[in-house]
């Protein structure tokens, strides 16, 4: 029997004993280039910009603090539509985290990627922050105010000759949640404002539209005059003037302009007389004691149809130049429309006498007569006293005279236009016409009904009534046989009833004293009283409520000119 060979089998045994070996080597290699490269900061490493490559974790920690804490005071710069705003660091809860970006970049990692990267790449990364979210939506919803918008849609208007354009605005809401996320992720010096989302709700017209509108059709029209021609006749027509007749219209996301015709028609006639309407309205006047209708007659003027188009096509023509025609033309008021007021009887007749030895006065009462002298009063108009007489002034023919102000007696211009404004009062009282305003005396003067009369200041107290029938009213007035008259034509409509009450609250005269320079004495006497006035009107379909006026009157004071002593 022969030994087994046991040579090889050792050789075995060493063999894997070595190649142990070198694997525990080669790892502890490994595993201690890992905790190398986990004690520093990787070669070629910036943190924003800083490098930062190589160094310890507290000298890199150092650096970044001395670099870049400077950075974390300045004004988050941010935008919102087009809108540049800006939020604070601090108040939005934001600051960097150098412990938590400084860790990101050591640490033990057996990673071969990681170690290769740590060995040989070059890494830029930005640092970790730490983010108040509550403080950073609060900043945002301030923010979300203050950006907020509403759409308003855009318009075009001619101020004088020049085009006016006003842009239309987008409405603009700012999305806070998503907002939150984009500043959180790149608040840190942002080499540009921050675009925050936010939701727009644009206007149904665009901007664009309108700028279209304002360069292809505005600007064209008042760039210089246009002319109106029929061949014989030539208007030119001002910017100012076209510019007046303009309108805009703007439906969607289209805008027209368009021209008021009878504007149109009006400046031409102001341009040239052959564009002047000869139309004339019916007339009714005062012949042989009565009303009596003046037929109207037809006349020519510029024919409006498609006038405002042909304006339109000559603002782009280099000529400038329309050509129109003339076209028969009805009056506002024609002979049938005017026998249709009514203006056939007399259905008013009131009177006052007058002073007639304070001539000055006098005087006015004829020129206020003869303002409203023939006056025409349509249908659910209203008639103002103020209107028919001002202006009051000495170059319209009044002169100054006697009235009461505040209680004393003075002097004014137009003194004794309070009779006509009495006289007015009372022909609108028993005629029916609604009362829109009118103020009684302070005192009473015994030529005018208690509580049914009314005074006249211009500017402050007018007189006026309103036609509440389907027919018309002329005025007659006049000054004659001692008396101020006041007479209405028109068809009788309402049966008006008035009932005064006795004079009540009596108060006894006394002695006032008045510094003024222009006082003048009285000697008074008078005693002050309260009265009430009710007037009734009944028409053939209506009755209204009836109605009760009071007023109380001052006494006539004893008045001393100067101080009281």
């Amino acid at each position: 029997m022969g030994r087994k060979k046991r040579g090889p089998e050792r050789k075995s045994h060493r063999g894997w004993l070595i190649g142990g070996a070198c694997v525990v080597l080669a790892g502890g290699l490994y595993t201690g280039a890992a905790a190398y490269a986990g004690s520093q900061i990787p070669a070629n490493t910036t943190v924003h910009g800083v490098n930062v490559g190589s160094l310890s974790p507290e000298a890199a920690r150092q650096i970044l603090a001395e670099k870049l804490t400077p950075a974390t005071a300045q004004e988050i710069p941010v935008q919102v539509n087009g809108r540049e705003e800006s939020l604070d660091p601090a108040a939005a809860g934001l600051s960097i985290d150098l412990e938590g970006t400084v860790d990101e970049l050591v640490g033990f990692d057996l990673n071969p990627a990681t170690l290769l990267e740590r060995f040989t790449g070059e890494l830029q990364i930005e640092p970790a922050s730490n983010v108040d979210e509550a403080k950073l939506r609060a900043e945002l919803d301030s923010l979300a105010a203050k950006v907020a918008t509403e759409t308003a849609e855009g318009k075009l208007a001619f101020d004088g000759a020049k085009p006016v354009l006003t842009k239309p605005v987008t409405g603009v809401v700012l999305n806070v949640d998503d907002s939150v996320g984009v500043v959180s992720e790149s608040w840190f010096d942002p080499a540009e404002p921050l675009e925050l989302p936010a939701a727009l709700s644009e206007p149904k017209t665009s901007a664009k539209t309108l700028e279209t509108a304002l360069e292809e059709t505005a600007k064209p029209l008042v760039a210089g005059p246009i002319k109106l021609t029929d061949g014989k006749s030539t208007a030119s027509l001002t910017p100012e003037q076209l510019g007046d007749a303009a309108s805009f219209k703007v439906s969607g996301d289209a805008v027209t302009m368009s021209l008021d015709t009878e504007k149109l028609v009006a400046a031409a006639a102001k341009g040239a007389d052959g564009f002047k309407s000869t139309a004339k309205d019916a007339r009714i006047v005062l012949s042989g004691g009565a009303p009596k209708v003046i037929p109207s007659q037809n006349g020519t003027t510029i024919d409006s149809k498609n006038l405002d188009q042909l304006v339109l096509a000559a603002s782009k023509a280099k000529n400038r130049t329309a050509k129109v025609s003339l076209t028969t033309t009805v009056p506002e008021l024609t002979t049938a429309e005017a026998k249709k007021l009514g203006v056939k009887e007399a259905i008013v007749n009131f009177s006052t006498p007058y002073p007639a030895a304070d001539t000055v006065r006098t005087k006015n009462l004829y020129a206020g007569s003869k303002r409203l002298n023939g006056v025409l009063v349509m249908p659910g108009e209203t008639f103002s006293l103020e209107k028919a007489l001002g202006p009051i002034t000495t170059a319209n023919g009044y002169f100054g005279s006697g009235v009461v102000v505040n209680g004393f007696a003075t002097e004014a211009v137009g003194g004794g236009l309070s009779q006509i404004s009495t006289q007015m009062y009372n022909a609108g009282f028993l005629a029916g016409y609604d009362d829109i305003t009118h103020k009684p005396h302070s005192r009473w003067f015994e030529r005018y009904p208690a509580g049914r009369e009314a005074t006249l200041w211009e500017g402050q107290v007018d007189m006026a009534w309103k036609n509440n029938t389907p027919y018309g009213v002329m005025i007659e007035a006049w000054v004659g046989g001692g008396k101020v008259n006041t007479r209405l034509w028109s068809t009788d409509y309402w049966k008006v009833g008035s009932k005064s009450s006795a004079k009540y609250n009596l108060t006894n005269p006394g002695t006032e004293y008045n510094p003024a320079a222009n006082c003048k004495p009285e000697r008074g006497g008078k005693k002050g009283f309260s009265i009430n006035v009710t007037r009734t009107r009944t028409a053939p379909d209506k009755t209204l409520p009836a109605e009760t006026k009071s007023w109380t009157y001052q006494p006539w004071n004893k008045v001393i000119c100067g101080k009281k002593p």
